[in-house]
């Protein structure tokens, strides 16, 4: 069984717990063991690094420390932290003098960092390191005649000279594992665009808007839910659908996390994390039992 160190960060423990809990059942399947290490904020990849680079780039690198010192690479659940994490992780390999400040910094907590390990989002270890195919071997209750809308999010593919994952302009990714689990992935008005999120602290409106927007669009598709790999991403559809309600139409589309329809099909029950969605999730798991 291969380890890796387990980077929940911060949004999935504080607000949506049913995302971790999903991996911690579905990744030992695949003989992956999750490592709980005394991890801190990533920190966040918008608002520490426009006020102090260097700060930004010592609190993350503290973070990598943690793994090299116990020889495991990074997996982490949150998109925003695997941007952060791996673009400090290539940045401080790269550049000698950035790192000789940082390492500077930690000397401060008895660490330094060497540039030793990897850092690795779950939807791209899932589509690279395990494959395609031993995925779909896992699947016991394939979701047949279902119809998914992807979300990629932003921070899982950009900047795309050093996330490297999928093709930003098209990626494919997520729709293969989707298809994986026996669901038919759907274009949709809108795919590529962004949830909102990062608008959302200066200007909810529009933020909502945004979300509205990829929500109509993936109704129009006929998708039976959304899915995506970001727990902000998922926060903004879900959550946001009912506070959506109070300024445009009405939507009621379903939204999961990957891993929660990932278990799913592998049998296991998540019926206590369906509970914390916004968005009642029996429809979709009507239609699966037809």
């Amino acid at each position: 069984m291969s380890k890796y160190a387990f980077f929940i960060g911060c949004t999935i423990p504080y607000r949506v717990p049913f995302i971790e809990t999903s991996l911690r059942k579905t990744m030992p399947e695949f003989d992956v063991e999750l490592v709980d290490l005394p991890f801190a904020c990533c920190p966040d990849p918008g608002g520490v690094q426009a006020f102090d680079n260097v700060a930004w780039h010592t609190l993350a690198a503290r973070n990598i420390c943690l793994a090299e010192e116990q020889g495991l690479d990074i997996l982490t659940a949150c998109s925003g932290c695997f941007e952060t994490l791996k673009m400090v992780n290539e940045r401080l390999k790269s550049d000698p003098d950035l790192k000789k400040k940082v390492n500077e910094n930690l000397k401060e907590v008895g660490k330094e960092f060497k540039g030793s390990i990897q850092v690795n989002h779950f939807a791209e270890f899932l589509y690279t390191e395990i494959g395609i195919d031993r995925i779909a071997q896992q699947v016991g209750k394939p979701l047949s005649g279902i119809k998914l809308a992807t979300h990629n999010g932003c921070h899982f593919l950009k900047p795309p000279e050093i996330m490297q994952v999928d093709n930003p302009e098209m990626p494919v990714k997520l729709d293969h594992l989707v298809e994986a689990l026996g669901a038919e992935s759907v274009p949709y008005l809108n795919k590529l665009a962004c949830c909102g999120a990062g608008t959302r602290p200066t200007d909810k409106d529009t933020a909502l808007k945004i979300a509205h927007e990829k929500i109509v669009g993936a109704e129009m598709a006929q998708a039976d839910a959304l899915v995506t790999v970001c727990p902000t991403c998922f926060i903004s559809y879900d959550t946001g659908q009912r506070l959506m309600a109070k300024e445009f139409e009405k939507t009621t589309l379903p939204v999961f996390f990957f891993g929660e329809l990932l278990g799913l099909t592998m049998g296991m029950d998540f019926s206590t994390g369906f509970k914390m969605h916004s968005i009642k999730v029996q429809p979709f798991l009507d239609k699966l039992s037809e």
